[in-house]
């Protein structure tokens, strides 16, 4: 018992972002039956940003404000130069 306790205080939000995104895709999927797309587009940004929220939780990213966004972006813009500079020349993008 103590060690269920345990494990649903550690990843008290990792589970409820994943509740969160069973919910979003549920009543995503009753929108679009009910045809209301306004709704269903909504619920699928929740859903979508509760995966995001659910890697960085399980990843142990922090979402702090220590870094600035000049910085992540530099770093973001470098790594992506590094990649693009080893990707053979005669690559398929399609």
């Amino acid at each position: 018992m103590g060690t269920l306790t345990a494990g649903f205080v550690l990843m008290r939000w990792e589970l409820l972002s994943a509740v969160m995104m069973f919910f979003a895709s549920t009543l995503n999927v009753i929108c679009r039956n009910h045809s209301r797309n306004a709704l269903a587009f909504i619920f699928s940004g929740v859903g979508i940003s509760m995966a995001c929220w659910f890697v960085t939780g399980l990843l142990g990213i922090t979402l702090s404000f220590e870094i600035s966004w000049r910085e992540a972006w530099s770093g973001l813009k470098e790594v992506m130069m590094f990649v693009i500079s080893h990707t053979p020349p005669d690559w398929q993008i399609t």
